[in-house]
C-alpha cells in the first residue's frame, strides 16, 4: 500500500484547528495505557451526558436486542457502552502512533493458524469482522501478524484522511486500500489468494438484502458476503477482537472457515451469519457499536423502530 502523500495544501489555516487537536491528541497518547483507558471512560462520560440522539439510539438498541434485561441492567449497559466508545477515542490514536513493539505487546491471538493455513494453499479469505468499538486498534494488531486488506472510504476531511491513513498503513506495509464500491477490486485480491477485511454486521439499507431475524428482530442483511465468497472463491473466516478487562490488552480470535458456505440460499447463508453475529456481541454486549440504527430499514408496512 502506498502512503498518502503531503499537500502543502494541507497547512492552509482552516486546518490549523485540526493539526492542534491532533498534536493534543499525539502527547496524551504518549501516556501509560492504564491512564488512556481511564481518559477513555471519562470521555465516554461526556458523550452520554451531551449526544442525546446517540444515547437515544444506544438504548434503544439495547432495549430492542436485550429486552429479558431490567431496567437498570440495560442503563448500565448503556454506560459501558459510551465507556467503551470512549476509549476507542484513544484505541484509534495508539494505534497510529504507538511504536509498533509497544502496542504489540498488548495483543494475543487465537487462531490465527486458520488464515496461515488459507494462505499457504494460495487461498482467498473474507475475514467477517464485527462492527465493535475495537476495530480500529484490532485492525492494526492482526495487522502486525498477518497481512490484511481493507474496504476503505475516504475521510471528507483531507488532512484527517492523510493522517488516518498514513497510521493504518504502517502496520500492513504491503496491504491494499480497496474502495467501498469497487467490487471488480475486491473479488480481484480474493482470487490472488489474499485476505480481506469485511463486517457484514451495518444496514445498508433495502437494496441487496434480505430481511433475516438478528436478536429476533428482522433485519436488512446483506447477501454480499456470499456473492463475495462465491465469486471470489474465498473461504469465510469469522473473527472478533476483545478488549480483555483490568489493563490486560487485546484478545484476536479467528475462527475456523464456514464450512458449506456459499450454502443452498442467500436467506440461508444471511441467516447463519446473523446467528453467528449475535452470538460474538452476546459475549461482549458493552463493546458492540450500538450507535448505529441497525434496524433503520424496515420491511413494508412495519412502523420505524427509533
Amino acid at each position: 500500500m502506498k502512503h498518502s502523500g503531503f499537500d502543502t495544501a494541507f497547512l492552509h489555516p482552516r486546518y490549523w484547528l485540526l493539526w492542534f487537536g491532533l498534536a493534543v491528541l499525539w502527547l496524551l497518547t504518549q501516556l501509560p495505557y492504564v491512564i488512556l483507558l481511564r481518559l477513555g471512560r471519562g470521555l465516554g462520560v461526556l458523550m452520554r451526558l451531551s449526544a442525546a440522539s446517540r444515547r437515544h439510539i444506544v438504548s434503544r438498541n439495547i432495549e430492542l436486542c436485550f429486552p429479558h434485561l431490567s431496567t437498570a441492567e440495560r442503563e448500565q449497559l448503556v454506560r459501558e457502552n459510551f465507556a467503551s466508545m470512549g476509549i476507542a477515542f484513544f484505541e484509534m490514536a495508539m494505534s497510529w502512533w504507538w511504536p509498533k513493539k509497544r502496542l504489540g505487546r498488548l495483543l494475543q491471538v487465537q487462531g490465527l493458524e486458520h488464515l496461515q493455513a488459507a494462505q499457504a494453499q494460495n487461498q482467498g479469505i473474507i475475514l467477517m469482522a464485527i462492527h465493535f468499538t475495537t476495530l480500529e486498534i484490532g485492525a492494526a494488531l492482526l495487522g502486525q501478524r498477518h497481512t490484511i486488506d481493507g474496504m476503505y472510504r475516504a475521510h471528507k476531511n483531507p488532512v484527517f484522511d492523510y493522517v488516518q491513513r498514513r497510521g493504518r498503513e504502517r502496520h500492513n506495509a504491503d496491504a491494499k486500500a480497496i474502495e467501498r464500491e469497487d467490487v471488480r477490486g475486491m473479488l480481484k485480491v480474493l482470487r490472488q489468494g489474499r485476505a480481506i477485511w469485511y463486517a457484514p454486521d451495518q444496514d445498508y439499507g433495502p437494496k441487496q438484502s434480505l430481511f433475516v431475524p438478528l436478536f429476533g428482530i428482522p433485519a436488512a442483511t446483506v447477501t454480499a458476503t456470499s456473492k463475495f465468497a462465491k465469486l471470489g472463491r474465498a473461504l469465510v473466516i469469522p473473527m472478533t477482537q476483545t478488549r480483555l478487562a483490568n489493563g490486560k490488552g487485546y484478545l484476536i480470535k479467528i475462527e475456523p472457515a464456514l464450512q458449506n458456505f456459499p450454502g443452498d440460499s442467500d436467506e440461508h447463508d444471511c441467516l447463519r451469519i446473523n446467528q453467528w453475529i449475535e452470538r460474538a456481541i452476546s459475549e461482549q454486549p458493552e463493546q458492540y457499536l450500538w450507535a448505529h440504527r441497525r434496524f433503520k430499514t424496515r420491511p413494508e408496512g412495519e412502523a420505524k423502530l427509533y
